[in-house]
């Protein structure tokens, strides 16, 4: 299902126009690893409130299926420190049954409309960003309407939803491994695929592995592309680890972990160098660091690796 924060400085003064706003966007997309990102962030009914008083956007209605209606736009008692959108849902008598507030609020009129649990009713899908502008926090939220009106899930922005072959939803998300040892945008991070049954998220990663761990997942080929001998040897013969080489061994360890590959897993961290001219990047703390990092899903792979470290 996972997105990595990043900051930028607040734009100054009031009076920031609404191609400014686009421009900033824009230049945030480019480090956000999404499918169709562009799109989805500039949606035609939404609001963002681009850190002054009045948000750029305008207040939107749309009617939906069932006599089901959404209303989107500035929140009545919002300000500019994260809650100055909010979009409802509402039923035919006029009560919501469904509202998220954030910073910016957006109607994903690409997914909604989409069966995401296999009961045979669309869904309604929002994009909210709840970073208080800091372009760091933008989430998806898919509510199912059948058979009353509640939150489905909520996934990361960059989470890729597509369809197997029988036309039943997948939900793809990047999840974020190790910090502190890549700078954050080559931060690690393995895939976790999940379906929606009985109205809850279960991880189904495990049935589709055969091409996670395969050339055919564009992500593993180049991270073995880039684990030769010689740039394994050099890992840590710099003052922090080197980026590409740390990223790449991390991420293969992180994937067999959700693979349930345990042995594969330890694999790859035992080609971490032993001894390291960085105090944290040594095989040992590294290890341990990976272990903390798993120990709440996988709490008998953590407590092998702590004990192989002893």
């Amino acid at each position: 299902m996972s997105l990595q924060k990043q900051r930028e400085n607040k734009e100054g003064g009031n009076a920031v126009n609404r191609g400014q706003f686009l421009f900033a966007i824009v230049v945030v997309l480019s480090s956000v690893p999404a499918l169709h990102a562009q799109d989805e962030l500039f949606g035609k009914i939404s609001c963002h409130r681009a850190m002054v008083e009045d948000p750029l956007n305008r207040p939107h209605a749309k009617k939906l299926w069932d006599d089901y209606e959404i209303s989107l736009g500035p929140a009545r008692n919002g300000g500019v420190d994260g809650d100055g959108c909010t979009a409802a849902i509402y039923n035919r008598g006029g009560h919501v049954v469904f509202r998220t507030t954030g910073f910016s609020v957006i109607f994903d009129e690409n997914h909604t409309g989409q069966d995401f649990d296999g009961d045979g009713k669309p869904e309604v899908v929002f994009l909210t960003d709840t970073g208080g502008g800091a372009h760091c926090c933008w989430g998806y939220n898919v509510i199912s309407l059948f058979p009353k009106p509640h939150r489905l899930f909520d996934a990361p922005f960059g989470t890729r939803f597509e369809k197997d072959k029988l036309g039943k939803m997948l939900i793809r998300e990047n999840i974020p491994g190790l910090s502190g040892l890549t700078t954050s945008a080559n931060r690690p991070g393995a895939e976790k695929v999940f379906r929606v049954s009985q109205g809850k998220l279960v991880d189904t990663t495990l049935e589709f592995c055969p091409q996670l761990l395969s050339p055919v997942n564009v992500d593993y080929e180049q991270q073995h592309r880039v684990l030769t001998p010689e740039k394994i040897q050099q890992l840590t013969a710099g003052l922090e680890p080197d980026d590409d080489t740390a990223s790449a061994l991390l991420s293969l360890a992180l994937q067999h972990t959700f693979c349930r590959q345990f042995d594969q897993a330890l694999y790859y961290l035992n080609l971490w160098p032993e001894a390291s001219r960085y105090p944290k990047a040594t095989r040992k703390k590294v290890t341990a660091a990976f272990a903390q990092s798993v120990q709440q899903e996988y709490p008998d792979f953590a407590a092998r690796l702590l004990f192989s470290r002893r």
